[in-house]
């Protein structure tokens, strides 16, 4: 079996797309006799700064020999790579292995599968900062067929080699998949306004979902499936089933379909999330951490809401959630955590804005480090964007001056340590009374909106989370 990765074709503004380009050279493929036994799309680490929006890498499984598929990869992208996008830098790589046998060796001790540490490479390129130096490293030890591109103007050549690798480990590097149809237009009609009925998108949004998800976002009313870029994606859909997701894309009324392709991919997985601990999370991985609200959303100049979290195991009484043992100034700003929801965000920054003081949270997103340039000194070192959170325990009471049983009025404190009384009844009090509070969050996960998601992150729909579940669609 031979396994073609591809990354770094496309362009952020002059219209190409990685996908369509695998697309062709599987076309490529099978004009030459072979098969392809699956496509991936593989998203990578979100928070690397050359990435195109998605940042996805693709692999083609092919029976084709591997020097023929890597002549006709080097083809494929001399031809449609975006060589006057100074920030394309494509890469390929070509290896001649067996994807169902990761780590296995023959009798000469040679790998027949993926060989493990390119498997740990692929893991790590979701989580992680891959140097060039040492994908070009990974590749002569296990004498790979490579190829970098550079266009005019970049400075880098074949730095599409660091995500080609990852996809040609990927396989075997993830458990979980879902899958993507995609509907390609025909290829002189890019930077041109699409034509796609948006009554038909949603209407076929609903007769799978949520077998198929984040098709639509009715909340903002809008077809998400259709991108804006000017690339040549006409619509994509995304769903656990690739028969449904064929299904749908059938529903759909458009300008002309050119061709299609479905590929096994790892959005809507998490797999980019792992557990960590406040005080240890390294900056551009993307975690799920368990909290306490530290102090009152704050919503921010251009809509963004800001809200301190800090390790509920630090708190003086860690079973209590009354806000009072809730002390920001105890907490040093390394042990803190700032959550983030951006203005895209939309409606999920209300369900931040809900969040008081002692709230018990488990967040989800990217972390990234402050350079300390903008910030005060006394602010969390450490920001994560919010992309879901599970709200565990929620703030029931608050405390209130407590009200005179005489005369029903509001009781005044009696000074430092004294209680409260009442001035005109002279009745007494020791402390402030507790009071209910209506709350609008429930216990339970609450998600960005399909408008905001990222390609990697889970819905909520598609299940397996510890709590119940508040979904976005």
């Amino acid at each position: 079996m031979t396994i073609v990765g591809v990354d770094d074709t496309d362009s952020r503004s002059l219209g190409m797309c990685t996908t369509y380009l695998a697309t062709r050279l599987g076309e490529r493929i099978q004009e030459a006799g072979a098969t392809i036994e699956r496509r991936l799309l593989v998203r990578l680490n979100p928070a690397v700064k050359h990435k195109t929006r998605g940042n996805a890498a693709l692999a083609l499984h092919t029976d084709l020999s591997a020097d023929r598929a890597f002549d006709l990869a080097r083809e494929e992208i001399a031809a449609r790579s975006i060589g006057e996008d100074p920030r394309t830098s494509p890469g390929v790589v070509v290896a001649d292995v067996d994807p169902d046998d990761a780590g296995s060796v023959d009798a000469t001790g040679e790998d027949r599968g993926i060989p493990s540490d390119v498997v740990r490479f692929a893991k790590g390129a979701l989580r992680r900062r891959h140097e060039l130096s040492v994908t070009h490293s990974l590749l002569e030890s296990h004498d790979l067929r490579h190829a970098g591109f550079a266009a005019e103007g970049c400075d880098t050549e074949g730095r599409g080699r660091i995500g080609a690798l990852a996809a040609v480990g990927a396989f075997a590097a993830f458990e979980e998949w879902t899958h993507e149809h995609i509907a390609y237009r025909e290829f002189d009609r890019c930077g041109t306004p699409r034509e796609v009925d948006r009554d038909s998108v949603f209407e076929a949004a609903d007769s799978a979902y949520s077998t198929v998800w984040d098709t639509v976002d009715r909340g903002a009313d809008e077809a998400v499936c259709v991108p804006n870029a000017p690339g040549p994606i006409l619509y994509g859909i995304r769903g656990d089933d690739p028969d449904a997701c064929r299904a749908v894309a059938e529903r759909i009324d458009s300008e002309p379909v050119d061709r299609s392709a479905t590929f096994l991919t790892n959005q809507g997985t998490d797999a980019h999330i792992e557990p960590g601990e406040i005080g240890s999370l390294r900056d551009g991985a993307g975690y799920q951490v368990d909290c306490v609200v530290l102090t009152e959303p704050e919503t921010r100049r251009g809509g963004h809401v800001f809200v301190e979290l800090a390790s509920p195991d630090l708190l003086a009484q860690p079973d209590s959630l009354d806000p009072e043992f809730v002390d920001p100034d105890a907490y040093d700003p390394d042990d803190r955590l700032l959550g983030a929801a951006f203005e895209p965000t939309k409606r999920f920054r209300d369900r931040v804005r809900d969040l008081r003081v002692g709230d018990r949270l488990t967040v989800c997103g990217e972390v990234s480090h402050r350079d300390g340039s903008d910030r005060s000194s006394e602010a969390p070192t450490r920001t994560i964007k919010l992309e879901k959170f599970a709200v565990r325990d929620l703030v029931r009471t608050e405390r209130v001056n407590p009200t005179c049983p005489s005369c029903g009025r509001s009781m005044a404190s009696a000074g430092r340590d004294q209680g409260y009384r009442c001035r005109d009844c002279g009745t007494h009090a020791p402390e402030r009374d507790r009071r209910p509070i209506d709350r609008d969050l429930e216990i339970g996960w609450y998600e960005v909106p399909p408008c905001a998601r990222r390609h990697v992150a889970k819905p909520l729909v598609r299940g397996g989370f510890d709590a119940p579940i508040h979904p976005e669609r």
